[in-house]
């Protein structure tokens, strides 16, 4: 049989989430194992929510809905950023989509072609290389250093761009490290797009994540890239609610007419009694985010008491908001995937080998926080304990 060049491009990328799936099999087999795997918000979603999408539904919220989004939703998503840039965001600059993943898609397929390049941090959540590909576009890594804390900056940038780039792609609270762009960072890289005549798209799911004492910027602040900045975010992290699919895009007016025209081939408007659901999440804000961000911060500092600072092989880098932290397993002498491979095997811990997020973190883990505290201190004792089991001599080898 044969299949479009589309899905050619697309080929390979399951293999990234191979231990997550493989976990999930082992516990519907009734294994123990405890899953690090999946950026799952650890609550329910709010009562609140779900009652105010089932009202939606007995009003009759069933029926087409607009192309662009619902007005009210538009509204609402206008009045949330307008406060938080700084600056005014009307309704014609908005764009209503299923999820932040669909809206990161519209806008790629919206400003990149065959032939352009995309400049993408490396590491990076593991779909964007084939959202990237997808429009035909190459993918261009722009190496994320350890040492700088995995921050994407603008003299990383310079050094890729060539006449064939067109998009800068930025995650800021960053997936896989949980860094966090600072306002000198995304100025710099604002000037850099401007002067190159570069798109910023901007991915920032994790923006209500933050941790005790930072600060999150956007990109949208800045005057020099107001024209040619979108933002993709949706409330599946800041409200606990993934499985609505409530995302968005937020771009200039010329943006929104150009991508909306795809979005009426793919989608032909979205859910109205989820549109409802989400005007009240916006307005009335997160109830369990707090909680969120208290539980992932006190998490990430638990996994850095008990495997870094010399107690495992393992360097722990502490993430500055989101529900990852990255672990460097480089000193047990085994890559990523080994290590991932074997925690499971003989531990019954599931984390993302790190190679699943880019080609620098071979020697990487990816720890997921979101797991209930019982079960994440009990994955912290089994991932100790097989520690203790590798060979000294590879830990001499690996450290000389």
């Amino acid at each position: 049989m044969k299949f479009s060049s589309l899905v050619s491009r697309l080929d390979g990328s399951k293999g990234k989430w191979e231990l997550h799936l493989r976990v999930r099999e082992m516990a519907a087999a009734g294994e123990d194992v405890i899953e690090l795997t999946l950026g799952e918000p650890d609550v329910e979603v709010p009562e609140e929510l779900k009652e105010s999408a089932i009202a939606a539904i007995r009003r009759g919220r069933t029926k087409y809905a607009a192309e662009q989004g619902e007005p009210q939703l538009l509204e609402a998503l206008a009045e949330h950023y307008t406060a938080r840039v700084g600056r005014p965001i009307a309704p014609e600059n908005v764009l209503c989509f299923p999820g932040t993943q669909t809206a990161l898609f519209a806008a790629m397929m919206t400003l990149a072609d065959a032939g352009d390049e995309v400049l993408v941090g490396d590491p990076m959540y593991a779909t964007y290389e084939a959202v990237i590909r997808s429009t035909g576009a190459t993918m261009v890594p722009v190496k994320l250093k350890p040492e700088n804390g995995f921050r994407m900056r603008a003299c990383d940038i310079a050094p890729c761009i060539s006449a064939r780039s067109r998009v800068i792609l930025l995650t800021t609270p960053h997936n896989p490290s949980g860094s966090i762009l600072t306002r000198s960072d995304i100025a710099e890289i604002a000037n850099l797009a401007a002067r190159h005549d570069l798109w910023i798209v901007s991915d920032e799911v994790y923006a209500d994540l933050i941790f005790e004492g930072q600060t999150f910027v956007s990109p949208l602040e800045f005057d020099a890239v107001r024209d040619r900045v979108v933002v993709v975010s949706s409330i599946s992290k800041s409200h606990a609610a993934p499985g609505f699919r409530s995302g968005w895009s937020i771009g200039s007016k010329e943006f929104v007419q150009a991508s909306v025209l795809l979005c009426d081939t793919m989608l032909f408007g979205n859910q109205p009694f989820i549109a409802d659901m989400t005007v009240d999440a916006i307005r009335m804000g997160s109830s369990v985010v707090a909680g969120m961000r208290q539980r992932y911060s006190a998490r990430a500092q638990r996994l850095e008491r008990a495997l870094g600072n010399g107690k495992t092989m393992l360097d722990v880098y502490r993430p500055q908001a989101g529900m990852f932290a990255l672990v460097d397993v480089r000193r047990t002498g085994l890559s990523g995937k080994e290590f991932a491979r074997e925690l499971l095997d003989e531990c019954g811990v599931a984390t993302m080998p790190g190679s699943s997020f880019g080609a620098s973190l071979d020697g990487f883990i990816r720890i997921c926080l979101t797991a209930k505290d019982d079960a994440f201190d009990e994955a912290l004792r089994r991932i100790v304990r097989f520690c203790d089991t590798i060979s000294p001599q590879l830990y001499g080898a690996a450290g000389a």
